[in-house]
This record gives structure tokens, sequence and C-alpha cells, in this order.
């Protein structure tokens, strides 16, 4: 006669080898909301697979819409890193293209201007009506050119230093100088990590998501996109239960 317990561990089993074949990956996270909470798993597992399932977005591009959400300066999720860098190698994903991604990802730092620049014209009155000189139009111009998008705090970047103007404008563009992943894609990257919990920066969602329509994307495509993006919530449970197990066990 088998026990309940041995029937219960091979249901995991099976729980546990369906999840990897549908998501492609397996962890002690998930483990435990599986033995600890079924119906919750069963719960995370539908919200989590729903655009595996969906296909709309090809793997390798999930995946390395997942490494950039994962590696977003408003994130840094290293468990969770690891787990899509893994994924993207197996989905076709060259080393090449996780740097694009990287490099796409880390000028969010500028956001900072973005947000903080307008304030601080707005307190002091510094360059608030001072027009850009010949030189300065001409930046601008090949900015737009380049990206198809313009906001006024960057006037004040150009008025103030026009040399870190020019270093933000190349290290913007760079990933945007080869064809590595497409421009839809990259698109779908800003989206996400503009989107993301732990950032909201509307601006910025609107102005890709204008641009990705641009390149062809679909109404579809984008809500993928965001569904993915929603998942970022779960990365409480990779940083959580690890601290609960330990806190547990020097208990014990």
């Amino acid at each position: 006669m088998v026990s309940k317990d041995s029937l219960t561990e091979n249901e995991n089993q099976e729980a546990a080898a369906s999840f990897k074949k549908e998501m492609g990956y397996w962890n002690s996270t998930l483990n435990y909301l599986l033995v600890e909470d079924k119906e919750f798993f069963e719960i995370y597992k539908k919200l989590v697979s729903t655009p595996y399932k969906n296909n709309i977005i090809d793997a390798k591009s999930r995946e390395l819409i997942n490494v950039a959400l994962s590696s977003s300066p408003t994130n840094l999720s290293k468990d969770t890193l690891k787990m899509h860098i893994e994924n993207a190698f197996n989905q076709g994903a060259t080393e090449r293209e996780i740097l694009e991604v990287f490099k796409l990802v880390s000028v969010l730092g500028m956001h900072t201007c973005a947000v903080g620049v307008p304030i601080l014209v707005e307190e002091t009155g510094e360059f608030k009506d001072t027009k850009l000189n010949a030189n300065q139009e001409k930046l601008k111009e090949k900015f737009v050119e380049k990206m198809g998008y313009w906001h006024d705090f960057r006037n004040t970047l150009l008025l103030n230093d026009e040399h870190f103007f020019e270093s933000y404008f190349q290290f913007l563009t760079n990933p945007w100088d080869s064809d590595i992943l497409s421009p839809k894609l990259k698109e779908f990257i800003y989206i996400a990590i503009d989107s993301a919990t732990t950032h909201l920066f509307d601006v910025g969602i609107r102005v890709h998501i204008q641009n990705a329509l641009r390149y062809g994307a679909t109404f579809e495509e984008i809500m993928e996109v965001l569904k993915l993006t929603s998942a970022q919530g779960v990365d409480t449970f990779y940083a959580g239960i690890e601290i609960l197990n330990s806190v547990i066990a020097e208990k014990e």
C-alpha cells in the first residue's frame, strides 16, 4: 500500500516537473511554496506562466525581457537574474545579446535627471528662459533623429554641461548602433523597466509604447510585456523565503 506521504511526494515531483517543463526552471523557493502551500503555488504558477502559454512573444525575447527586469537598477534581483540568464541561453540567446540588454537597462540611472532636473529648474529658475545656441540645437536634432523623442530636461543638460550631455547621448545610443537586438525588442525592454513596480516612470512608458507601435508592435505584444513585468512581485518570495528559513533555523 502506498502511503499518503509517498503519494504527496510523487504529486509534488510531478508538479515540479510540470512547472520546469513549462517555465524552464525550478528552485528551492518554488519547492518551498509547493510544499508549504500547494493551493497558493498553483495560483502563483497560473499568474507567472500565462505569457509562456500565450506565446505571443517568442521564448528568447521573453527571457531577455526578464533578464532586463531582474538586472534593473531599481530591482537587482540576483536570484531571478541568474535563473533568467540560464533560461535565455537555453532559448538560444548569446552572451552578446545579454550584454546588450545590460547596456539598455543601465541607462535607467538617467531618470534621476529626468525627474530631478525639472524640479531643480523650478526651484532655482536657472536656465528657465535660456535658449539653446546653434551647436546645442544641432546636438538636440541629432538626439531626436536617433531616438525619436525629446524631453525639456535635456535642454537643461545641454545648457548646463554639453560634455555631460554628449557622454549621456553616447551611453544611451550605443546599443542602437547595432542590430544585435531588434528595435522592437529594445522598446519592449524599455517598457518593462519603466513600468516595473519598483519604478513606474509613466513618461517613459508612454514614449516607449509609442516607439514600439511605430516599430510594428501590437497591442497584444505590449500587453504581454506588461504581464511579464507584473510578475516582478514574486521577487518577494525569492528574497523573503531564504531569510524566513534562516531565522527558523536559528531559532531551532
